[in-house]
């Protein structure tokens, strides 16, 4: 495994999207598209004013600073947007693993191809580059898009985890856990994200 690169400024791209790391200046484009309600339903926070924006950025760049996690910025190549957010989080470099998550995209950019193109450069880069021996998902067991999304990806279900976060209402809610492991991977990535392949 190579966590050195965790380090560096990763830059990722294929035709569909470019993923920046959040540091970028272009992250104050979220504000763009951060307020609004439906994107933070499942996300066990909510982002409604300027303070609460200025409090994710710099959140979400001490966490990266700490080690936590590895954010990224996405950028839709089609119109040259920021279109939201994705992360590398609870890394665990001693077990060589990952989640992806922390995602969210702005409502207009939702099922437009997007979340699969960001989701196949993490996971190349994941396992190709870095060397995670398993990289993992979760979601809310009501967010129905996300997890028919995740389980898109190939990733296989493993369980469920009761009272797992406490949503800004002060509801308990709980997550489905999925993952793709490295002898996997290249099956997977075979299967499912063959139209990036060429790029």
């Amino acid at each position: 495994m190579k966590p050195k690169l965790l380090k560096t400024k990763i830059k990722l791209e294929n035709d569909r999207v470019l993923l920046l790391p959040f540091e970028d200046k272009r992250n104050e484009e979220l504000q763009e598209i951060i307020f609004d309600k439906e994107i933070w339903e499942f996300m066990g926070m909510s982002i409604n004013n300027e303070q609460g924006f200025k409090n994710y950025i710099s959140k979400t760049i001490k966490d990266k600073n700490n080690g936590l996690c590895y954010p990224f910025l996405v950028i839709d190549k089609l119109t040259n947007k920021v279109v939201g957010s994705t992360r590398y989080g609870n890394i665990n470099t001693a077990n060589q693993k990952c989640e992806i998550g922390w995602t969210w995209y702005g409502t207009e950019f939702q099922g437009t191809g997007i979340n699969k193109a960001c989701k196949y450069e993490l996971l190349k880069y994941g396992f190709e580059k870095i060397g995670f021996r398993r990289i993992q998902f979760s979601a809310d067991k009501e967010n129905l898009r996300s997890l028919k999304a995740i389980e898109n990806l190939g990733a296989k279900k493993e369980g469920v985890f009761r009272n797992n976060y406490i949503a800004p209402n002060g509801e308990s809610r709980t997550d489905v856990y999925f993952s793709i492991i490295k002898n996997e991977w290249i099956a997977i990535k075979e299967e499912r994200f063959s139209e990036f392949e060429t790029y």
